[in-house]
C-alpha cells in the first residue's frame, strides 16, 4: 500500500470531472467514467464534499463533535487501507435532499452517457442505500435523469450489501419469492442501471461514534448492465443472520415492519407502487437514537469474517462443482474477487481464512481515496478493475453489511 504522502485525493485523479454544486456555500463533486468495449460494460463512480486525508481528519472530527480528541481516539487509517474520504458540512434537511438528488441524477446521466444509452431505453434502476435521504429517492433521481416512469425502480436497504443485493436480484431468478415480481426474469436482456449511492457524511453527521466518523465517507457508483448478456450469473447465494448483539447498530431511515427476527423475515419486500419495489433489511438500531454505533474494530471482525468466509466458501465450492460436473472445465479460475471494502484488515483476514481452506484469488484493494463508502464500494472497485477484466473472465462478487446480510456471486463477464 502506498504511503499517504504519495497518495492523491480522489479529485486529483486525471480522469475525474469536477464541478461545484451551488448548495451550502458550494459542494464539490467529482465523477469518473469507465467503459470496456470488450465487455460491453461500463459506468460511472465518484464522490462529493471536501476531501480530508488522514492528517486533516482529526481536526474535522473535533469540529464536527465539538470536543478535543485524545491520541487513543485517532485510528491508524492507513493500516485500515484508507488515505482520504469526502465529507459535507451540516445542512438543512431541505438542502440535503436537494444535494443528493443533484448527486444521484448526475451519476445516472453520466453512466448513461458512458454506456452510450438513451435514458428512454432503460427498463430498470436498482440502487443500494444504507440511509436514503427520502423514501422515493430512486424514483426521483430516475425521473431527473429522464428515465421512463414505467422503468422498474428498486430501492435496496441492506447496509453495505445493498449494491450487491441489487445486482444479485438483477441476475438470479431463484431469489424471487412466491407472489412477488421475479426481478431477474423481468429484467433479463434489458438495459438496467445497478449501483450504490451513499451520502454517509449526512448519515453520520449527528453521531458521537468516533470510529464511524473516521471510517465512513461519501461515495457512489453505477454500472449499465444487460442481465444474462454483459454479466451472466454462474452461482450465487444470499444469506442473512440477525445481529443480535448489535455489534454494528444502524438506524433504519426507511419503512420496515420492525418485527423481531423471530417474528418475521429479516427482509421486507414492499411494493410501493407498480414500478417501485423496496427491499428493506431489519437492523439492530442504536439505543441512543443516533444513526450508527460500532462495537469497535474487533467487533466488526467478529461480525463479518466468520460468516463471510462460510458464504464465500459455499459459493466457491458450488462454482467448482459446476465447472467439473456441468461444464467439464475444472481449470477455469476465478480471475478476482470484487469485495466490499469494510477495511483492509477485515478483507485480509477473510483472505487468510479462505487460503487455509484452499480458496485463493486476487482481492485487489483499490479504494484508499474513499474510505468505507458502504454499498458503493463494490461498484467502484469493479469499475476501477474493469480494464483488467476480459471477455469470459469469471469474477466473484462479495457483498456484506450490517444486519447482517451477505450476497456472493460467481459470474461470467462480457457478451
Amino acid at each position: 500500500m502506498s504511503e499517504e504522502k504519495q497518495a492523491l485525493s480522489f479529485y486529483e485523479r486525471p480522469g475525474v470531472e469536477q464541478e461545484i454544486i451551488p448548495i451550502g456555500g458550494g459542494i464539490p463533486i467529482g465523477i469518473e467514467s469507465v467503459f470496456s468495449a470488450e465487455l460491453g460494460l461500463g459506468g460511472a463512480y465518484g464522490s462529493w464534499g471536501d476531501s480530508y486525508n488522514n492528517s486533516s481528519m482529526p481536526s474535522f472530527l473535533e469540529k464536527r463533535l465539538g470536543v478535543a480528541l485524545s491520541a487513543e481516539d485517532i485510528l491508524n487509517l492507513s493500516d485500515l487501507g484508507f488515505n482520504s474520504r469526502q465529507h459535507i458540512p451540516i445542512l438543512t434537511p431541505e438542502d440535503h435532499l436537494k444535494l443528493e438528488l443533484e448527486v444521484g441524477s448526475r451519476l445516472l446521466k453520466k453512466a448513461l452517457q458512458t454506456c452510450d444509452w438513451d435514458a428512454s431505453e432503460v427498463e430498470g434502476v436498482l440502487i443500494g442505500m444504507s440511509g436514503p435521504v427520502s423514501d422515493d429517492y430512486v424514483v426521483q433521481i430516475s425521473r431527473l435523469a429522464g428515465i421512463p416512469e414505467t422503468a422498474l425502480k428498486v430501492s435496496v436497504h441492506k447496509a453495505c450489501d445493498g449494491s450487491m443485493a441489487a445486482l444479485h436480484l438483477t441476475l438470479n431468478p431463484s431469489l424471487s419469492k412466491p407472489g412477488q415480481l421475479n426481478i431477474a426474469d423481468h429484467l433479463k436482456g434489458k438495459k438496467v442501471l445497478v449501483g450504490g449511492i451513499e451520502g454517509l457524511s449526512r448519515f453520520t453527521s449527528g453521531v458521537s461514534d468516533k470510529n464511524a466518523l473516521q471510517l465512513f465517507g461519501n461515495g457512489m457508483g453505477v454500472i449499465g448492465v444487460v442481465p444474462n448478456e454483459t454479466i451472466k450469473l454462474i452461482v450465487g447465494k444470499s444469506f442473512e443472520t440477525y445481529d443480535e448483539d448489535g455489534l454494528l447498530a444502524v438506524r433504519m431511515y426507511y419503512p420496515h415492519s420492525k418485527l423481531s427476527a423471530a417474528e418475521h423475515t429479516l427482509v421486507d419486500v414492499i411494493q410501493e407502487n407498480q414500478d417501485h419495489i423496496r427491499i428493506a433489511g431489519l437492523m439492530h438500531e442504536p439505543a441512543n437514537g443516533e444513526s450508527i454505533e460500532m462495537a469497535g474494530l474487533m467487533g466488526m471482525v467478529k461480525l463479518f469474517v466468520r460468516t463471510g468466509v462460510q458464504v464465500v466458501t459455499d459459493v466457491y465450492n458450488e462454482y467448482q462443482a459446476l465447472m467439473v460436473d456441468r461444464l467439464g472445465n475444472p481449470g477455469q479460475p476465478i480471475k478476482m474477487g470484487i469485495v466490499h471494502h469494510a477495511n483492509y484488515k477485515i478483507n485480509a483476514l477473510k483472505a487468510k481464512h479462505l487460503s487455509k481452506l484452499g480458496i485463493e484469488f486476487p482481492m485487489p484493494w483499490t479504494l484508499s481515496d474513499f474510505g468505507n463508502v458502504s454499498a458503493a464500494s463494490n461498484i467502484i472497485a469493479l469499475l476501477r478493475q474493469l480494464p483488467n477484466i476480459h471477455l469470459g473472465d469469471h469474477i466473484l462478487f462479495d457483498g456484506f453489511g450490517a444486519g447482517t446480510y451477505y450476497d456472493v456471486m460467481a459470474v461470467s463477464m462480457g457478451k
